[in-house]
């Protein structure tokens, strides 16, 4: 047997391309491959990613799903003026204080002393931040704002 003896078996080479006789013709008629009908089987065809035919696409639709977080808000702990009256008269009064009685941990921004109830104890606040209220309500029970 030799090289030049061997004959090409069947499916080895295909036949060439018929052109211009109809759809029959292998090239792809019609449709071509993208379907029928409809915005994506049209020539020029493009749209953004995340495009839903004009339905509100699902990236805009997170906000309101799940919510929002505002990255610039600060984490600041509200204490009412009345929470104090358990507190000793002229006492010191300090976050630090508060930890195992009312917080876990000490926020990142503080804590705010509001000018919720009435205050009936005489004591002295140091490192707070306070609303007017509250100042004017320590202030009218004798005690002091460091």
């Amino acid at each position: 047997m030799e090289l030049s003896n061997i004959n090409k078996s069947t499916g080895f080479s295909r036949g060439k391309k018929r052109v211009g006789r109809g759809s029959g013709s292998g090239k792809g008629f019609h449709t071509t491959g993208t379907g029928t009908k409809g915005q994506k089987s049209r020539t020029g065809h493009s749209h953004k990613f995340g495009f839903e035919g004009g339905q509100t696409p699902f990236y805009k639709k997170l906000p309101q799903i799940v919510g929002f977080t505002n990255p610039r808000s600060k984490e600041i702990y509200n204490v009412p003026v009345d929470y104090f009256n358990k507190f000793e008269d002229n006492a010191q009064i300090t976050p630090e204080i508060l930890l195992g009685a009312k917080f876990k941990s000490l926020p990142k921004y503080g804590v705010k002393i509001l000018g919720n109830g009435e205050l009936t104890k005489k004591l002295n606040f140091k490192n707070f931040t306070y609303s007017t209220t509250a100042k004017e309500k320590i202030e009218k029970a004798g005690g002091k704002i460091e």
